[in-house]
């Protein structure tokens, strides 16, 4: 599969809700390929490329 999927964020889990070869991170715009993303926002419904990436947007939502 090529292109960007569509990914419903769940508590330790993921579902494709569009087919796809990887997703983009929510901060640094890096695409992630699925069966490499480890990092995600259940409240944000957004995907991390690294720990480091989490952090930055959780500095960002706490201002």
């Amino acid at each position: 599969m090529d292109g960007e999927a569509e990914v419903k964020y769940l508590d330790g889990d993921f579902r494709v809700v569009r087919p796809g070869a990887y997703v983009r991170c929510a901060v640094t715009g890096v695409p992630i390929p699925l069966e490499e993303l480890k990092y995600w926002s259940v409240d944000l419904q957004e995907p991390y490329v690294s720990p480091e990436a989490v952090l930055q947007r959780l500095k960002s939502e706490a201002r």
